[in-house]
């Protein structure tokens, strides 16, 4: 074999791939980098962009009251519903592992479709459910003996019907996760402790969960991360609805929907941008902390 010949085999992989990196270059680095670069200026996307520095950086913590409110929000939200993401995917898959096996497949299915269901149909879904005069939540309150509730115009239940729309469409998704670590668990395991006596909750306390370690680990970093760039269900649920961007009060207001509003309604792209490397900044210390309590607890 030439010379020629074994420098075009080695390079054909390099050109396979090169449509990808072209690709990644021009739809995702540049992208990224770009908004990076008009974070430092006011622009509307028309006139000519001003180099403003650190401005919007420091307009964000010292004079954007919205912005505290939208991040103080979303951490609410996902103080809330992690837990009950995590809390009814881990319960629901060693249900269906120990219990369901003969349905397993059918009970999974049925449990993962709100996490593939588009979030307008979810939008449409939940105000249909909590309209405030033919809801079924207020009919089957008002048989109950208890008033109507406003559930989209009262900022505590805009919340509550935030939380509940958001952990019922995730919690099929950490199911699943669950449902393949508790996969990698030898079965000797549990025959040996059954033999030794121990029940089902001793069980799992001593050798599901100290298995499911890491697959926890990659569930609670990527909830976070997914629970601060929330966005699609509350939008879509208060547009529909008549409401302002937020919600009642801006209850619901989120860091994405606060940098949606100020890019693509007030036209500020530059500070938008800053927003968004803002919250980038935020989910990256958030997960930072998560993962050294989760790598703590395990040395521990």
């Amino acid at each position: 074999m030439s010379g020629l010949q074994r420098m075009g085999r080695r390079a054909t992989p390099y050109l396979l791939l090169t449509p990808y990196f072209l690709l990644y270059l021009a739809f995702g680095l540049f992208p990224i980098l770009f908004s990076l670069v008009i974070s430092f200026t006011k622009w509307d996307g028309i006139t000519d962009m001003t180099f403003v520095g650190f401005s919007n950086y420091i307009r964000i913590f010292t004079n954007d009251s919205l912005f505290y409110e939208s991040l103080f929000n979303t951490f609410l939200i996902i103080m809330i519903t992690i837990p009950i993401e995590i809390a009814l995917g881990l319960l629901l898959a060693v249900f269906l592992k120990d219990f369901f096996r003969k349905s397993r497949n059918a009970l999974q299915l049925i449990n993962f479709l709100p996490y593939i269901t588009t979030p307008v149909a979810i939008g449409i879904i939940f105000q249909i459910l909590f309209d405030w005069k033919n809801g079924s939540v207020n009919a089957v309150l008002g048989k109950m003996g208890i008033d109507a509730v406003y559930w989209l115009g009262v900022p505590w239940a805009a919340r509550l019907v935030v939380i509940i729309m958001q952990s019922w469409t995730a919690y099929g998704y950490k199911m699943v996760l669950f449902l393949s670590g508790l996969s990698t668990i030898p079965e000797e395991l549990y025959e040996s402790a059954k033999i030794d006596g121990a029940k089902w909750i001793d069980s799992f306390i001593h050798i599901t969960l100290p298995m499911l370690r890491p697959i926890m680990l990659f569930v609670v970093t990527t909830s976070i991360i997914n629970g601060f760039r929330l966005f699609d269900e509350p939008q879509l649920l208060f547009q529909s609805a008549s409401q302002p961007i937020g919600g009642p009060e801006h209850a619901v207001l989120t860091v994405v929907m606060r940098y949606y509003d100020v890019a693509f309604h007030n036209f500020e792209f530059g500070y938008g941008s800053a927003i968004a490397y803002s919250l980038f900044i935020v989910i990256s210390i958030f997960s930072f902390f998560s993962m050294k309590m989760m790598n703590r607890g395990e040395e521990s």
